[in-house]
This record gives structure tokens, sequence and C-alpha cells, in this order.
């Protein structure tokens, strides 16, 4: 069985699969709140597609991997983006393969600090939530409406996931 080793999660590493959302991630800043606040702008963009798709905020609480955890399968989400912000503050897994036909020799791994959130592009092939020490709540922002907005794969070969 092959193994998936994470690299440090980087805007520009990622990119192909959708946007980093932490205050490192190079975009507009500038002050409100009378100068209190410093504001990060439009880090993402929440994309729902077609099909009167809309925006809705849920909260994920993700259950810890252990050592020898095997990937068995991704999804994507072809009519809208998701988002997930990291509410906890703990470091945590993410798996993905760029959007299209999917390509198991394409997968990448990457390891977020607690301070990193991340929205997938649109039809971005990822794992679901891979909580790393301890549970761990996100706040995800996804599409709901009508279309089907979720596809699985289950890979044909499994991969054992490298935990640091």
């Amino acid at each position: 069985m092959a193994g998936l080793q994470l690299e440090p999660l980087t805007t520009q590493a990622f990119a192909p699969f959708g946007d980093v959302i932490d205050s490192a991630s190079p975009c507009e800043q500038f002050a409100i709140n009378e100068g209190r606040t410093q504001r990060h702008h439009a880090l993402a963009t929440v994309d729902c597609g077609s099909h009167d798709g809309a925006a809705i905020l849920s909260l994920f609480r993700a259950t810890p991997v252990e050592p020898g955890f095997v990937l068995r399968f991704l999804e994507r989400h072809p009519l809208g983006s998701q988002a997930f912000i990291n509410v906890s503050g703990n470091p945590y897994a993410i798996v993905v393969a760029p959007p299209g036909d999917f390509d198991e020799t394409a997968l990448r791994g990457f390891i977020a600090r607690g301070d990193q959130s991340i929205n997938y592009h649109r039809g971005t092939w990822h794992h679901y939530l891979l909580a790393l020490h301890k549970a761990s709540d996100f706040v995800v922002v996804d599409r709901i409406g009508d279309g089907e907005n979720c596809e699985e794969y289950t890979l044909q070969s499994p991969v054992e996931l490298v935990l640091p």
C-alpha cells in the first residue's frame, strides 16, 4: 500500500485546489472599525454555481484520525465551492486531487496549521475532514440548492496517510 506524505499548506501549493484562508495569504488589507480591526479582504469566493444555489453555514465536528489511517475514497462538489473555517485552532490534514476525471496518481496531502482554513474550488476532489490529535470544529460554507452536488470516487488502491 502506498503512503501519502503531507506537505505544509501554502497559498501557492494549494492554489490548483482552492484558497488558503489565513492572515498571511496575499490580499487587499485595510483598517476598519475605527482602526481597531485589520480586514483581510476577499480571501476566498463562495461559488454557488448554477441551479438556484445559495450559500449556507454549518458546523462540522471531526474525530481525529489514528496512525495507519487508510484513505478509501474522495468526493467533489461540482456545483459549488466548499470552505472549512477552523474554529478549534488545531492542525489538520488535507488530501486533494485536481478537478476533472479522477487521477489516483495526482493525490496531494497537506498539513494545515491551527490558524489556517481552506476553501475548495468547485469540482476539486478532496477527502473528508482529517482532524489530528483531537476532535476539531469547523464552520463550513457551502452550497445548498437544486442539482446533485456531491460525487464520490472509491480509490482502486487504498492509500495510507503518513501522519506527522
